[in-house]
């Protein structure tokens, strides 16, 4: 048929199956959560078919118009009430719209809902089916009109398809056409905010601003941000990478690091995360949301989802772009939960080895990376039980063998310890000095053993919930089940083992309930006395609770007080529960609060406060 004929001959009617009305109304109103995804799926297509043309043009010399400019152009007219998508694509013959713009009339109502269901694998992939996203165009038009004309047919004319979304379509040649496709929209008049340009400029940029084609709306380019995450790392400066994370994170400063990986296994995943200088959250601005976006092909699946990396990473930035994604027809909700576990796994694997070589590259900057972010990381240990051990050589700590302010991490630990030692050794305090004059760290320190100092309430969570690192056990030095090596002493220095079995007998029936045992201790040098806790929380857990439970005292009569045989107050102590016990109890309870106190386990001291006075007036002599 030729073109000086095509329009004398009449449009003809086809009827979709019955079920076409149940089919676009399942399209329309349950597939998508927002009707702007129209802009998206038809932004889609048209790449689609440009990178087809593209293709076509590499492979046929003999192509016309080979050098046409790629590009989508989007036109809006707010009086007419309609949109128009325009590319200078691959176009489609009339065998073509039948195919494509049929898909869902020909495959059926039981095929398509069993597609549906399944979602869209490897050989019934949904995504990029011209017929599937197209339709979303009825969500806002009352009528939709196709004019195309193939690249591949030379002679033939051009076609125009126009349907009103209910009962049938027509299919007509039309005359005039250049290679390519229209897309005219006839709006609803509960759609006509999409005849604005700048509501579709915003749709564009949000949706499918990474597309690889020139998209022009109203004969102004709008997607002006490349997809920097498919190119090659050796093509890419870094001002681009950092106009890219100001952009993608909507920052105005430079990322602390940045990591662009492409992964081929199971899944080929291209990745580009960086990690921000600031904590918002330290300071004051609420919890921060996930902020890397999923793209399947350079086209946005989902912004900022939940699943694609474990909560503790939700401060990074960045985009996630997998090819093998198994989306539903709307690509707004994942159908294969366990495929998005992999890809999550994938990613967030790269992500910690990634920061575990950079502290190796550069152990000062990333000091300073984990004093900013370091409580997430810690989230990580306690919350994602999956990586938990790759997560924990993330952490870094002052310790007893490292310059105050300098840190090290567990690894760095374990390389260090003790021919003999077989756990691992921290104690929280409020401060490196506290630490070390207290009575918890003296006992390890005197045995050579390395101790980590911890000075954030949160770090007892992270180690209860690690346990072990690299096989050694993780405990706190107030506990007192640690199995520590005999100290060498003076005979005579402290007290023999008969008298220090009928002193904590004396002081236990002194405290009654209010402490649960008394007994020796192996590890006090220079202090009196200590508390400990056999088993259950530590004294740091215990008084973490406490803080946590305002108004409630620690029970204490889970606790153990251990005492120094070798030290004078305590060898004076023996004496004086026989010549005077009276002063010997106010000793007693004197000698049991300041070992409360040290492990911040007594919650009211007023009674320590006046019998400190008290004793002090005795000492005065008056």
């Amino acid at each position: 048929m030729s073109t000086e004929t095509a329009e004398n001959v009449a449009p003809e009617t086809h009827a979709f199956q019955a079920e076409i009305s149940q089919l676009l109304d399942i399209v329309i109103h349950s597939l998508y959560t927002n009707k702007e995804i129209f802009v998206r799926e038809l932004v889609s297509n048209a790449a689609d078919a440009l990178e087809k043309r593209r293709h076509e043009s590499l492979v046929n010399e003999a192509m016309p118009d080979r050098d046409t400019e790629p590009v989508i152009r989007i036109k809006t007219d707010s009086e007419a009430k309609r949109i128009e998508f325009i590319d200078t694509g691959i176009g489609m013959s009339r065998e073509d719209l039948e195919k494509f713009l049929g898909t869902i009339a020909s495959s059926g109502t039981r095929q398509f809902m069993a597609q549906l269901a399944e979602g869209a694998r490897a050989d019934t992939k949904l995504i990029g089916q011209f017929g599937v996203g197209f339709y979303s165009a009825f969500m806002v038009a009352k009528k939709v009109t196709v004019e195309t004309r193939s690249y591949r047919e030379e002679n033939a004319p051009g076609w125009r398809w126009t349907s009103a979304g209910a009962g049938t379509y027509e299919i007509a040649p039309a005359e005039g056409l250049v290679r390519g496709t229209r897309i005219i929209l006839e709006l609803k008049e509960d759609a006509v905010d999409f005849a604005e340009g700048s509501e579709i400029k915003n749709i564009v940029r949000r949706f499918s601003n990474f597309v690889p084609f020139p998209v022009e709306v109203d004969g102004e380019k709008v997607n002006t941000v490349q997809a920097i995450w498919t190119r090659s790392k050796s093509e890419i400066t870094d001002e681009e990478y950092n106009e890219f994370y100001r952009f993608i994170a909507n920052a105005w400063d430079v990322p602390t690091y940045r990591l662009h990986f492409t992964a081929e296994g199971q899944l080929v995943v291209k990745a580009l995360i960086f990690a921000p200088k600031a904590n918002m959250e330290s300071l004051g601005m609420g919890r921060m949301e996930p902020g890397v976006d999923l793209y399947c092909r350079k086209v946005l699946i989902q912004k900022h989802p939940d699943k694609l990396l474990p909560e503790w990473m939700r401060f990074f930035r960045g985009v996630v772009d997998c090819d093998d994604i198994p989306l539903n027809i709307s690509r707004e909700t994942m159908q294969d939960s366990q495929l998005m576990r992999k890809l999550s796994n994938i990613v967030a694997k790269r992500v910690i080895k990634f920061l575990e070589e950079e502290s190796a590259k550069d152990a000062e900057k990333y000091d300073q990376f984990f004093e900013d972010f370091g409580r997430f990381i810690k989230e990580g240990v306690a919350t994602d039980h999956q990586h938990r051990d790759e997560i924990a050589k993330l952490l870094r700590f002052e310790t007893s063998a490292t310059e105050k302010g300098k840190t090290a991490s567990l690894t760095q630990y374990v390389a260090r310890m003790k021919e003999g030692q077989k756990d691992i050794y921290y104690i929280n305090g409020a401060s490196r000095e506290a630490i070390e004059s207290g009575p918890y760290a003296e006992a390890l320190l005197a045995r050579g053993f390395e101790v980590i100092y911890c000075f954030d309430q949160v770090d007892d969570f992270v180690f209860e919930h690690l346990g072990s690192f690299e096989e050694k056990d993780i405990k706190s030095a107030d506990r007192g089940d640690l199995e520590l090596p005999d100290l060498e002493k003076k005979e005579g220095e402290e007290l023999s083992a008969e008298e220090t079995e009928a002193l904590c007998g004396w002081l236990k029936g002194h405290y009654g309930d209010r402490i649960g045992t008394v007994r020796a201790s192996k590890r006090l040098v220079n202090n009196p006395a200590v508390v400990v806790t056999d088993g259950g929380l530590s004294a740091q857990m215990q008084r973490l609770m406490a803080a946590m439970n305002k108004g409630r005292e620690t029970p204490l009569n889970t606790m153990t007080l251990e005492i120094n045989p070798g030290h004078a107050v305590v060898r004076r102590l023996n004496t004086l529960r026989a010549e005077n016990p009276e002063f010997a109890g106010q000793i007693a309870d004197q000698l049991a609060d300041t070992a409360l106190l040290a492990a911040g386990l007594l919650s009211d001291p007023r009674a320590m406060v006046e019998r400190l006075n008290a004793l002090l007036q005795k000492a005065a002599g008056v």
